[in-house]
């Protein structure tokens, strides 16, 4: 006798949109994931992140290898959502972003980047500094132990409160 699978995605509730909605209008850094060009690993960098409503943000430089592996394969992730300070760290929530890396304005992006990421002034207009927007194609949220679901771009347009 076969046993049966139980799938763990939750069917997607207003509750879930709007918890994901909230760690990414909260994020100010994330961890993003990239293929390395040179080597085709996968890499894992810490960097600051906003977000636009939409889409994730990264300021990165193209010293970076973050960065080299964006602008050479635009497949990406961005995980976002900090543990508490109490509990064990794997029941808090967070979301990872299953994106599509696109050059951003970053001129366009500035006031509000340095509101949210004040010690960015000292290099934020570097030659060598690009804004990257991070397109959502699917979204993964683990709001806690066992609320795990899959969001769709639309479910994390507009503020965090709306679902």
């Amino acid at each position: 006798m076969a046993s049966e699978r139980i799938d763990p995605i939750r069917p997607t509730t207003d509750e879930a949109r709007a918890l994901a909605r909230s760690l990414l209008y909260d994020a100010r850094h994330g961890a993003l994931g990239v293929i390395k060009p040179d080597t085709g690993s996968p890499m894992v960098s810490r960097v600051a992140v906003g977000w636009d409503g939409e889409a994730a943000l990264v300021l990165v430089s193209t010293l970076a290898h973050h960065t080299r592996g964006l602008l050479a394969d635009p497949a990406s992730s961005l995980l976002v959502g900090e543990p508490g300070p109490k509990g064990d760290p794997l029941t808090h929530p967070r979301v990872t972003l299953m994106t599509s890396a696109e050059r951003a304005d970053k001129v366009a992006h500035r006031d509000s980047w340095l509101a949210s990421h004040p010690k960015a002034a000292l290099y934020y207009d570097f030659a060598d500094f690009l804004m990257i927007r991070l397109v959502v194609r699917v979204a993964h949220l683990n709001g806690g132990f066992g609320k795990a679901f899959r969001l769709t771009p639309d479910d994390l347009r507009g503020p965090p409160s709306a679902a």
